[in-house]
């Protein structure tokens, strides 16, 4: 692993009880961070907290992400017990299932925009006035190659993430001289829990589309937003990172 200098930073992880979130938030911590874990699932959220304790200071909130109320009451105990935010991940996301658009019911392609795009707003909104006052921050959405190229049989996944990439566009030029640097990566898809969410021939399809004929590796996401999270990313913003195993075209 390469040496990647989050010493005394203070780093948010949503969506970090499993997954991506999880290896993310494992290399900030080897890295030198402390780090917030926020997930809805409080279970699994203290199962991650104790594991990761090994590698250094965590704390927890379990929290729905679509609260406006709730992001602001986890943001203030971050700042409280970690004395505030220089990093915040937003990586907390759902598929929704798989279906044809006129087949997916509205309450579900909702609450596929509420989680994937409605969050990640509602966090930066309560985090970067924060980081503002540091003069300082790095934030870094996990958004996905299909918000660039739309899936077919996950348009709301798909219309989810490609806001999200635009949204990461518009904030990074909005902070371009405030120290905070805001970018994205657009991985092609990891084998992780998520894929309960899928049909077996949408993960097929998926898998077809990658050139180097594999998914995705955690710690390869991990990596790439370590180094987005880091001071050594300095001229980058509102950026969008692909790693996609030779998928992405453009």
């Amino acid at each position: 692993m390469n040496t990647i200098d989050l010493a005394g930073r203070v780093a948010i992880v949503t969506g970090g009880a499993r997954g991506i979130g999880y290896a993310v938030a494992e290399r900030m911590l080897k890295s030198g961070a402390s780090v917030a874990l926020w997930d809805i699932d409080a279970g699994r959220l203290a199962t991650a907290a104790a594991d990761l304790g090994a590698f250094g200071r965590v704390t927890t909130a379990a929290i729905d992400l679509t609260s406006e109320a709730a992001v602001a009451a986890a943001t203030a105990d971050v700042v409280a017990a970690h004395g505030g935010v220089d990093i915040l991940v937003n990586n907390a996301g759902i598929t929704g299932g798989n279906g044809k658009l006129w087949e997916l019911e509205p309450a579900v392609w909702r609450q596929v925009v509420e989680v994937n795009l409605i969050a990640p707003y509602l966090t930066c909104r309560a985090i970067v006035p924060e980081m503002l006052k540091r003069g300082y921050g790095r934030i870094v959405n996990v958004a996905s190659i299909a918000g660039k190229e739309g899936n077919p049989n996950a348009s709301h996944y798909s219309a989810s993430k490609a806001g999200l990439i635009a949204l990461t566009k518009s904030l990074g030029k909005e902070l371009a001289t405030a120290g905070i640097l805001v970018n994205c990566i657009t991985p092609a898809a990891a084998k992780t829990e998520i894929f309960d969410q899928m049909k077996q021939e949408h993960i097929d399809f998926m898998l077809s589309r990658i050139p180097m004929g594999r998914f995705l590796k955690v710690d390869e996401v991990a990596a790439m937003v370590a180094w987005l999270a880091s001071e050594d990313c300095a001229f980058t913003t509102g950026a969008v990172f692909d790693i996609s195993g030779g998928r992405a075209t453009y």
